[in-house]
């Protein structure tokens, strides 16, 4: 069974988070690192995906500053959406030979994780591309977009927990204009949800990626990357 890295990285900027990534990229390219799952929360930003399209940031730069939220263009998949602190960002960096299968691998790991912590959510493959991520009824709970580059994922997941959802009220989230978001603390009624959903995907993710999880801090993971160089 192939080792897997999970990492928890408490609140990171999001610009900082992608050149960690692109390192950890570069460094599982190499084979000097197993494969890393690394959960983290953002500060308020929106990223621009390669399928989004003019009007999904309906108000104006001006006032997205006014609220303090950054925008940020990416070059994973999909379309609009908003990272914020309570959120659950897992950013896989993952050896993939079948991008769609990778997909609903994730899809699974969320409607896994959030089963453990008693919310029935499924996955929406047959609508389509556009409702990619998963969804508990007709509102969405999180989503999923990636980049592959020479085998390699980027890039990853986002599940609402105890974040604010107003932010998507002031976007077309994933370019779905009727779209509804909801959370993990909306649904429960539930504080402080995060905690939990960190471990229950930890586990869920190892489990459907049939590996074995070794946790690791902030400093190994960064130790890690000068020998790949």
């Amino acid at each position: 069974m192939a080792e897997l890295w999970i990492a928890d990285l408490g609140q990171v900027p999001y610009t900082e988070a992608l050149a960690l990534q692109l390192e950890l990229r570069e460094a599982r390219q190499a084979g000097a690192i197993p494969d890393v799952l690394a959960l983290l929360e953002h500060p308020a930003v929106y990223t621009r995906g390669r399928r989004t399209r003019d009007g999904e940031l309906p108000l104006g730069d001006a006032f997205y500053a006014e609220q303090g939220i950054e925008i940020v263009d990416v070059r994973r998949g999909g379309r609009v959406t908003y990272h914020g602190p309570g959120q659950l960002v897992g950013y896989t960096i993952v050896a993939i030979d079948d991008v769609v299968a990778f997909v609903r691998l994730l899809e699974q790991t969320i409607v896994d994780a959030l089963a453990a912590e008693g919310v029935v959510a499924r996955a929406r493959p047959e609508d389509g591309p556009d409702y990619t991520g998963v969804w508990v009824g007709e509102e969405k709970i999180a989503s999923i977009g990636l980049h592959v580059s020479r085998g390699v994922a980027t890039h990853g997941f986002a599940i609402n927990a105890d974040n604010d959802l107003e932010p998507f009220d002031w976007v077309v989230p994933c370019g779905l204009p009727d779209v509804r978001m909801t959370s993990l603390r909306a649904l429960t009624g539930r504080t402080d949800t995060l905690p939990g959903l960190r471990a229950e995907i930890a586990l869920a993710f190892a489990r459907r990626h049939d590996a074995r999880a070794r946790h690791v801090d902030a400093a190994a993971l960064h130790g890690a990357l000068p020998a790949a160089r």
